[in-house]
Order: structure tokens, then sequence, then C-alpha cells
């Protein structure tokens, strides 16, 4: 059935037939003075008029952010429809009521995640003592917020394998810089004292539940370069209740020489309540594999140096691992461009000898998996979609599961005995997210673990269709829109792409695309070169030299829109973030002519400096290095900010960023924003848009979500010729 939308709000978001005049902002923001610096990379001279920037801390600096940030605040706010735009958020948020995500169960039972309730400031971390039985609120960060004055977050969670401890990491204002706390869950009291420096993925609790294992990051002083942050970590373990000095490390580049660790290598520590071996597995971060390494539980609690053993390095692949008894399962790339899980004897510990447990069908990749009782479960990707597949002991090709829905399924995380059942959620573009019981090939819902779906929404068409890049590659995207939507090229339409890391668009019902359908918009998510929707190869098709293939994919389904009569260049828009800014960036730098408008969110703009930050040097991995000349060629050629050309008619761009972001400094926004402004000949507004108790956008509250979003589509709408400007 076709649902209207509500009455009270139809007027809001009528269309306007607005003169050409209208899409023109207010007197111009104020202009950033040009310090030109110059320097020669490889032969090759490079600019930098707005270096200067990247000291944030600069009295001047601060002062042209604040301005930049009034000036963006005082056009967004005379944008007609924008508070009813935003009143419209803040009425889907809470039609889908309470949300329950990051599911984890532990062996006693217990089942942990986090809750955003309807109309909450903040999301919660809760537990339930057994899947149908009350739930408990253990940690609210808003009583910290409360306190300060500045939003928290719990950034991340881990019970211990009985359930009668959680780990959970807390930070401010989305720094993500977390210090480490643990609650007592049958009273919610404080155990111990917090512990600073310790990032999202590096804490695990040994079989014993009384200690827990976790990657601190050292401390820094006022001259350490930014570089040094996730350098020399150690994974440490700590009693609860004992003080945080008395942590003892076991692991990391300065605590294990012999080893040959790498500075940037992070550790963590895999254990299993059943196994008697504990692994050591690193990571830069942002590869996902690194070298692994082995030692028994005694050698660890013997209170010497540990003897740890090599059982893989980098080029092995070792990705997502699993601990049972004496067996470690893995999934890998080698001779697997889709993935596969084998199956190493610790006890041998040879990789030679690994068999092989279960390999994707042809028409799909492995993205994850979960060990139950007498079978592995994995995530099989079959583009933007993700189903549930059975491997037996044996049968190494497995069985497909049937799910309510065709969507995505996510593995809710076991602790403890393997079990017959499994949690996992399951949700769609259009279906809000739902937790089920899988047990055999047989589901059943949870009761109290859906997502209501707000009423009032439009009947949306998805479509799933293949576009022919530049190349003759074919692009996998996915199109929402109403039903019945006129394809006359007068729909605002929004390319919405990413591209990096291997990470893939997937079903999801996000009520951010729904009121964009409501103002007659379509949708375009493409998942183009460097996301993994096709595995490795798709991946590294989009990843240094290849770079281009990325945003050079995302024109085309740009120019796909046009031809297709969804859209024109007057209505077609472009949008990325973080390292989806260099997508979304060279789209509109290296075919201004195609779009309207563009919005890019904490944005990696200019990737030669990105290598001199804190997370930057991460990311080396991904995106190459300056210090090499080929590097140097693929950043520059990815770099938005020194892609930008005197005299060109750019579109209208809005730069967003968190003046705490730890994952992108926001000086690339601020930087490109300033470069663009002075560059552009169109008279299309440039605004940048900064929230200093804001970050990458991880522990924003609901409110500073609503909006960040009520602002970006206003600003779109409005360029495309569909809002005017209400007059002062």
């Amino acid at each position: 059935m076709k649902l209207p939308i509500p009455m009270r709000l139809a007027g809001a978001f009528l269309f306007l037939a607005l003169p050409a005049f209208a899409q023109v902002a207010p007197p111009a923001p104020p202009a950033a003075p040009v310090r030109e610096q110059t320097e020669t990379m490889h032969g090759t001279t490079v600019r930098d008029p707005y270096r200067y920037m990247e000291n944030l801390a600069d009295p001047q600096v601060k002062s042209w952010l604040q301005a930049q940030g009034g000036y963006t605040r005082a056009v967004l706010d005379r944008i007609e429809g924008r508070a009813a735009m935003e009143k419209r958020f803040a009425e889907l948020d809470a039609g889908l009521g309470d949300r329950r995500t990051n599911i984890v169960r532990t062996g006693d039972g217990s089942v942990f995640y986090m809750l955003r309730q309807r109309n909450a400031r903040q999301v919660k971390l809760a537990m339930r003592e057994r899947i149908d039985g009350p739930e408990r609120i253990l940690v609210d960060p808003d009583t910290h917020a409360q306190r300060t004055g500045v939003p928290h977050a719990v950034n991340w969670f881990v019970p211990s394998w009985d359930g009668k401890h959680v780990a959970f990491g807390i930070s401010a204002g989305g720094s993500e810089d977390a210090s480490m706390h643990i609650v007592e869950t049958s009273t919610g009291h404080a155990v111990g004292e917090p512990v600073p420096r310790v990032p999202h993925g590096g804490v695990s609790w040994l079989p014993d539940n009384r200690t827990v294992a976790f990657n601190q990051l050292r401390p820094l002083t006022a001259e350490d370069a930014a570089t040094e942050y996730y350098l020399d970590s150690s994974v440490k373990l700590l009693k609860i209740g004992e003080p945080a000095d008395k942590a003892r490390a076991v692991f990391g580049p300065t605590v294990n020489r012999e080893l040959g660790l790498r500075r940037l290598d992070n550790g963590r520590l895999l254990f299993a309540h059943d196994s008697p071996w504990v692994v050591a597995a690193t990571n830069d971060t942002t590869q996902k594999e690194g070298s692994v390494f082995v030692a028994s539980l005694k050698e660890l609690a013997a209170g010497g140096p540990v003897p740890w053993r090599r059982i893989a390095s980098f080029d092995d692949h070792l990705l997502s691992m699993e601990l049972h008894g004496n067996d470690l399962y893995y999934r890998t790339k080698v001779d697997a461009p889709r993935f596969r899980v084998m199956k190493l004897d610790l006890r041998e510990a040879q990789l030679g000898r690994a068999q092989l447990v279960a390999q994707p069908p042809q028409d799909g990749l492995i993205e994850s998996f979960a060990l139950v009782r007498g079978r592995l479960l994995a995530e099989v990707r079959h583009g933007a979609t993700i189903a549930l597949r059975s491997y037996a002991p044996g049968d190494t090709s497995g069985q497909p599961l049937k799910t309510p829905i065709l969507g995505a399924a996510r593995l809710a995380h076991e602790l403890g005995p393997l079990r017959a059942d499994t949690l996992y959620s399951l949700a769609g573009w259009t279906r809000p997210s739902q937790t089920y019981v899988l047990q055999g090939a047989l589901s059943r819902p949870v009761r109290g673990f859906e997502t209501a779906a707000p009423a009032g929404l439009p009947e949306i068409e998805v479509k799933d269709v293949m576009v022919r890049s530049y190349d003759g590659v074919m692009i996998p995207v996915t199109l929402l829109h109403r039903k019945g939507l006129a394809r006359d090229g007068s729909n605002p339409a929004l390319v919405v792409g990413y591209g990096s890391y291997g990470t893939s668009y997937t079903a999801v019902f996000n009520p951010n695309n729904l009121v964009w359908a409501e103002q007659g918009g379509v949708v375009a998510i493409a998942n183009v070169r460097g996301s993994g929707v096709y595995g490795d190869p798709w991946r590294m098709a989009g990843t240094r030299q290849n770079k281009p293939n990325t945003w050079k994919d995302g024109i085309a389904v740009g120019q796909y829109l046009v031809e297709q009569g969804y859209a024109s260049p007057k209505t077609l828009a472009v949008t990325g973030g973080s390292a989806g800014g260099i997508f979304a960036g060279r789209a509109i730098t290296a075919a201004p002519q195609l779009f309207a408008a563009a919005v890019i969110h904490v944005g990696l703009l200019d990737a030669l400096r990105a290598e001199d930050t804190a997370n930057g040097i991460t990311n080396i991995s991904e995106f190459g290095s300056v210090k090499d000349p080929d590097g140097f060629r693929a950043l520059l050629e990815m770099s938005t900010y020194h892609q930008v050309r005197d005299g060109v008619a750019y579109p209208a761009v809005m730069f967003v960023h968190g003046l705490n972001d730890p994952r992108v400094d926001a000086w690339n926004s601020a930087k490109a924003a300033a470069r663009m402004q002075a560059a552009t000949s169109s008279g299309k507004p440039v605004l940048l848009r900064v929230d200093a108790n804001d970050g990458h956008g991880i522990g924003r509250t609901p409110a500073q979500a609503r909006s960040v979003n009520a602002d970006a589509y206003s600003f779109m709408l409005w360029q495309m010729g569909k809002r005017g400007l209400i007059e002062k």
C-alpha cells in the first residue's frame, strides 16, 4: 500500500519553482589569507597556499573557522523548509522506537548491546540476563555529558565470558580518545579505576573471567610528532580491581623486540573459554591482517617473558579468527580472492597443514563466520545483500539457509560454550532490523529486539542495476526512489559512494534515504572499486595507483542517472565521507559540469599531507606514501585540494567536519573550502560547517546527526532549485 506523507508536513515539503538567482548565497564568506608555500616533491612543484591551517590552534585559524561556521549557520538557517526537515528526521527517529545493535551473548545467557532509546540524547550500553528478560541500563554516557557539558559516547564494549563484568571505552566530544572502564553487571558498580588510551579493537578477557587484556597507546609529550600516536603500543594484562599501573605488558614492539614487530603493529590477544592457547595478532589499525603468534595459557600466566611463536606473517593474510579447543579457525584470501575459512591445529601450528573448512559459492564471498555446535556459519555477501550459509564438518561447499527476507544478515558475537542456536540480525533497504534466533535451519524472531517501521512512509522502489564505467567495467548500484517516479530529468538525485578499505554498502534501513525519497529524490548507492563487494581484486582495483577508478566509477553513475532520465546536471549531487571524501571531492573536480552540488563529510581531501597526521600513517597501506615516487603521484592525483583549479565553475559544495576528529584532521575540510572558495567561478556557495563538539561522527548525538542531515539535504535541494532562501 502506498503511504502518504503526514498531512501536517506535506506543505513543508512541496517543491518550489525558483528563479535561478535563488540558488546564489548571500554575501561571500570570510576570505582566508593566502600564505603561498611551495615544495618540490620527486621533481614536481606542489603549491600549498593554506598549509598554515594545519595548526588548528593558531588564533587566526580559529577565528577564521569560527567566522566560517557562523556564516554557514546563517545561510543554512535561511533555507526554506530546513527546520521542517530536521523535524521530519526527529519524527522518523521517534517512529523507529528503541533500537538495539552490536549484540553479544555470553556463556551464562546474558545479552549485551547498544541501546538507542526513542528520543534519548545518546546511545547507552544495556543488557538482559536472558534474551527475553528485563532490560537494564549499564552505562549512560549522558551522565558524563551533564556533568561536563560535553557530549560523551560509549565507543566499544567487551563482556567477560561469564557475563559478570563488562569492559567498555568512553570518550568525549567525538574524540574517540577512549578510557577503559569495568563494571560489575549485577550491580552496575565500577570496578577499579579507568585506564586511559585504550582504543577500539584491542580488548579481550582471559578464560579466568578475572583478567582483561587490552592494547594501550603510549602517552605522548608535547614534543612528539602526531605520527607517533599509534606507534609502540603495548598489550597488557590487568586483574579487575587492581590499579592501572599494575598492568603487565605481554606483547608489543617494545615488549618483544626479538619478534621484529614494526612500531605500527597494534596488537590484540585472542582467547577461548575452552582453549589452552592464546593467539596474538597485529594490524596497522587499517589493514585487518598482520603477524600472528601463539603461546600457551600456562606460558602467559607464568609471569615472565612470553615465548611467542610466529605462525603467520602479513602475506599469509589471516583475517577474522576464532579459537576452539586446539584449533584456530581463520578467514583468508590466499588462493581465495572471495575468501575461505581454514582450520589450523595449534599443536602443530604450521599453515601448510591447515585444513579447508568453508569456501564461498560461485556467486558470493565469505565476509565473516562464527562457530556453533556441530557446524560453522558464514555471512555470504551477494552484492549489497548478505545471506547465511551453513557448513557441516566435511562439507566445505556448505548449504544456504533461508532467512525471512532478502536483506543483510549479521551474526551476533557468541561467547562461551558452543550452542546449537545463535542470534543474528536482519535488515533490508525498506525494512528495519529484527533479531532472530537460528536453530538448525529455522529462524524465529526475538521479541523486544525488533525495530518498528515509522508510520507514514512513502512506497519505495528498490532496483539493482549495473552501470558501465569509463573503461567498460560494470559497477553495481542500488537505486531507491518513490514508486511511480517520472524519469523526466527533474528529480533530485544523489550519488553515494565510498570505495576504500574493502568496505561495501549493504542493505540497511536508513531514514535518510526515505526523507530524500519524500522530496521526490533518487538515491544511487554505488559499490565502486575500492569496496569489497566482489572480493579482494575489486578492492585492490581502487587502491593506490588504481584509486582513480573510485571516482571515475562515481562519475559514470552520475552520467547514468542523467542518461536514464532520473536527473539532470541541475538536479544531481554527490556525497561521500571520510575516505569517501576522495570519491566525492575528485568527482566534482574531475567533472564539475555534471553536478549541481556536493556534500563532503569529514573528508580526506589533502592526501599529500595526511601522512604526517596521527591516523594518516596508518593509511599508507591503503593509499601509499609520498616518500615513494609512484606513491606521491597517486596521492597527488587523489588529493582534491591539489586538484582545484582557478577559474573553474565548480558546483555548490558544503564541507562538514568536527573539530575533534581523530581520524581525518579537520584542516582537510578547512584547506579545501578555502581553496575552492577562492578558485570557483560559478558564483555558487562553498560552505564550511564545523562543530567544536563533534569528531568523525562516531559518538555523535542523535540531535547532532539530525542537524547535519537536515543541513546537508536542505543545502542540496536549495542548489537544485527546489528550495529558496527566506528573506531577512
